[in-house]
């Protein structure tokens, strides 16, 4: 058997294995499981029910969804609607659209050469309907990897119909082909997504002309170009991502295109901590360790920033500033071992300072707010410090510390100091060892990680009004010295 053609092959896509079919006739004589054409919304139906019932997880990297959103999402598919997720920024919903496309075969056939990627059995433009009865068995097959068969839209004010739908296409005017010719056709982007997934996002800012030419896609399967219609049975599953506050209030999406979506999933921000802490190991990019006490902060931070009434909370906060707060972190560490010669980057609480400056234009604040968003955000911060120590340091008297730091063994550091000059200050109680135990730096003798433990309780006890701190900004580097004392 010859080697399979491959269909539509773009970069980074995988070839076919040997030993496919490479012809209709071949095709109908095999066992494979992609012969009997099947909708996509079968597809899709079928693999995930076979995952669930394998205990395997569909949504691998889908974090906080679990109980929530996640049985909606496969209840919507079993049933085979088109789905619309709602929710704000950084909630996941264009990931978890994406991940749709596992559940679809890896491989399936199409007619060599197609536009539309249509199944060796089941032709609908005319040129591959002429196709199929001219050559018959003797038909070519090309095969499509399920990652072609996705596509995705991000809706602009620009977007025309075109776009979507199609146009007449000059050059095959020029051919010699009539106006009213279905071949003068250049399909957009719904029709050459034919046996796969379109997704649209930020599906109220298409222009109402443009939702209007999607409902024939979704309801009668056909389209309309330039004044005449072309009866396609496409077979599209159209997944869209919206906001809430523009789906549902400000009137800009017309009703007729809501309605024709099967399902409606809200969506949301990690419900508790250990979700968004979660969601940030997995995301984050860091460039240097980044210990587990300081990823609560910055969960701890987010949720504080969630929940205050100066934030626009109609644009929400992203999980993106979680993930982007992480990675200044590690990257503030990373900065001052270069500068000091640390051996191992590992970030410490001052670090943070780091944070409120850098990701402050990633928010948007309500009115009259103007001028105290630095206060605004280092307080919150601030706030989520102590809750961090609070929960972590449960139990553990600190006041040892705090003693021997008030009488005069004061804890130097600061954005240039090196863990093992923090280290070096520290008082030798056996708290400081406790302390390094419950965060997780009690079995290494490194200093960066016993540094960034005792830090979180030197700021705990300057939060809680136990200790001073002063900081020292007259350096020559103009990166202060942050001491705690009495």
């Amino acid at each position: 058997m010859s080697s399979p053609r491959p269909a539509a092959r773009t970069a980074g896509t995988p070839a076919p294995p040997a030993g496919l079919p490479t012809t209709l006739g071949e095709l109908r004589a095999s066992d494979h499981p992609a012969k009997p054409p099947r909708s996509v919304r079968d597809e899709l139906r079928d693999n995930l029910l076979t995952t669930l019932k394998a205990g395997e997880n569909p949504w691998p990297g889908i974090v906080g969804f679990e109980r929530t959103v996640l049985p909606q999402f496969e209840r919507a598919i079993l049933a085979g609607h088109d789905v619309v997720l709602l929710g704000e920024r950084g909630q996941g919903k264009t990931r978890l659209l994406r991940s749709l496309v596992a559940l679809l075969d890896e491989w399936t056939p199409v007619i060599e050469g197609s536009e539309l990627g249509e199944h060796p059995e089941q032709p609908i433009i005319p040129a591959s309907i002429r196709r199929a009865a001219v050559e018959g068995d003797a038909l070519p097959v090309g095969w499509r990897h399920r990652s072609v068969r996705y596509a995705e839209k991000l809706a602009t004010p620009d977007t025309s119909v075109a776009d979507l739908i199609g146009d007449v296409d000059p050059v095959k005017v020029a051919e010699g082909r009539s106006l009213g010719d279905p071949e003068t056709i250049h399909y957009g982007l719904v029709p050459r997504t034919h046996r796969g997934i379109v997704t649209i996002n930020e599906l109220p800012d298409l222009a109402e002309r443009i939702q209007v030419a999607l409902l024939n896609v979704m309801e009668e399967r056909d389209i309309q170009v330039r004044g005449y219609t072309l009866r396609l049975p496409l077979d599209v599953l159209l997944v869209a991502s919206a906001n809430p506050e523009d789906y549902t209030n400000r009137g800009r999406i017309i009703t007729p295109l809501k309605d024709r979506f099967g399902a409606e999933v809200r969506t949301h921000y990690p419900l508790e901590v250990a979700g968004e802490v979660a969601l940030v190991r997995q995301e984050a990019h860091t460039v240097a360790e980044v210990p587990d006490h300081l990823v609560e902060v910055i969960a701890r931070f987010t949720r504080n920033l969630r929940g205050a009434s100066a934030i626009d909370q109609r644009s929400g906060v992203s999980a993106r500033f979680s993930v982007a707060a992480a990675e200044t972190v590690a990257a503030a560490a990373l900065r001052r071992a270069a500068v000091t010669g640390e051996d191992a980057a590992v970030a410490r609480p001052v670090d943070l300072e780091a944070v409120v400056p850098v990701l402050r234009g990633k928010l948007e604040f309500e009115s009259g707010e103007e001028g105290r968003e630095e206060e605004l955000l280092t307080h919150l911060l601030r706030r989520a410090i102590a809750e961090t120590a609070r929960k972590r340091l449960a139990g553990v008297d600190l006041g040892p510390l705090a003693d021997a730091v008030a009488e005069g063994r004061r804890v130097v550091t600061g954005e240039r100091v090196p863990a093992r000059e923090v280290v070096a200050t520290l008082p030798a109680v056996p708290v400081v060892r406790t302390v390094a135990e419950r965060l997780g730096a009690g079995d290494t003798e490194a200093p960066g990680p016993l540094a960034s433990a005792v830090e979180l309780a030197l700021e705990h006890l300057y939060l809680t009004r136990k200790l001073a701190k002063d900081r020292d900004d007259s350096a020559e580097d103009g990166e202060g010295r942050v001491t705690y004392g009495g």
